[in-house]
C-alpha cells in the first residue's frame, strides 16, 4: 500500500492528471439522479476528480483517510473535505442523495464494509456509484497482458459480482453502469518490469522469487519498452437505495 501522505504532492502527475480526472467525473455524473442535491466522494484523494463533480444544484463533500491528501484537496473543494476512515464516516444516517467511491474498493480488504457505510449514508432513492473490476480494466490485450496472464488470480476485492451481491444484502440494487478511459495510464514494459522487481505488483497478479525475476526479465525485453500500451478502460456501477 502506498504512503498516501508522502505521495500527495506528486500523486496527480503520476495518475493521468486532469484528462483522467475529467473522464472519471463525467462518468460519475452520468450515473447520478437528476434530483441529487448532495454528494459525498469517499476516498477523494487530492480532490482532482471531486472538484469536477459539478453541476447546478449539487453540493459536493470529500472524505479521505490521508491527512496529506485531504490537505491538497481542501482548497479545491472550498474546504468541504474531512479526514475520515471510509468505514466510519462522520455523518448521520441518510445524509446524502449520492455517495461515490472511485478507485477505492480494490485497495481495501474490507471493501464490502464501504458499501455498507455508503448504504447507511444514503437517503431512500439515493445512489452509490463506484468503480468495480479496477485491475481488469488494465487488461487491454497488450503484449504486457499476455505475459502477466499466467500470474493473474481471481477474487478481486472489487469484483462486480461480489460488490453487487453485498449491495443487495444492505438494500442497494444495481440501476446503471458506464465506462471511461484512464487517460495517461497506459503501461510501458520498462515500468511494469521495474514494478515487478520492486514487488509492486498489480493486486490481481501474484508471483514471487525466481518467477518474479523471470517475469521482469521477459517484460523488459518486449519491443518498444518505453512505449505506453493502450489506456485502461474502467467500469462504474450505480446502486440505488431501495428504502
Amino acid at each position: 500500500m502506498l504512503d498516501y501522505d508522502a505521495e500527495a504532492a506528486r500523486y496527480d502527475t503520476t495518475r493521468g492528471g486532469v484528462p483522467r480526472a475529467r473522464a472519471a467525473a463525467e462518468a460519475v455524473l452520468r450515473l447520478l439522479p437528476a434530483s441529487a442535491g448532495d454528494l459525498l466522494d469517499v476516498g477523494c484523494g487530492t480532490g482532482l476528480v471531486t472538484e469536477r463533480l459539478r453541476r447546478p444544484g449539487l453540493r459536493v463533500v470529500g472524505a479521505d483517510a490521508s491527512a496529506g491528501m485531504a490537505e491538497v484537496a481542501a482548497p479545491r473543494l472550498d474546504g468541504l473535505v474531512v479526514r475520515a476512515d471510509s468505514l466510519r464516516l462522520p455523518f448521520a444516517a441518510r445524509s446524502f442523495d449520492a455517495v461515490c467511491a472511485v478507485w477505492l474498493l480494490h485497495l481495501l480488504p474490507r471493501a464490502a464494509d464501504v458499501v455498507t457505510e455508503a448504504a447507511r449514508l444514503l437517503r431512500p432513492g439515493g445512489v452509490f456509484v463506484t468503480t468495480v473490476d479496477k485491475d481488469a480494466g488494465h487488461d487491454v490485450g497488450s503484449d504486457i497482458d499476455a505475459l502477466l496472464a499466467p500470474y493473474r488470480v481471481s477474487g478481486a476485492r472489487d469484483a462486480a459480482g461480489t460488490i453487487t451481491a453485498h449491495a443487495a444484502r444492505v438494500g442497494l440494487r444495481p440501476v446503471g453502469e458506464t465506462a471511461f478511459t484512464g487517460h495517461g495510464q497506459g503501461r510501458t514494459p520498462r515500468d511494469i518490469a521495474a514494478d515487478v522487481r520492486a514487488g509492486r505488483l498489480p493486486s490481481a497478479v501474484r508471483t514471487v522469487g525466481e518467477d518474479a525475476r523471470r517475469l521482469a526479465d521477459r517484460l523488459a525485453t518486449l519491443p518498444d519498452p518505453r512505449a505506453a500500451r493502450p489506456d485502461p478502460v474502467y467500469r462504474l456501477m450505480a446502486f440505488e437505495r431501495i428504502a
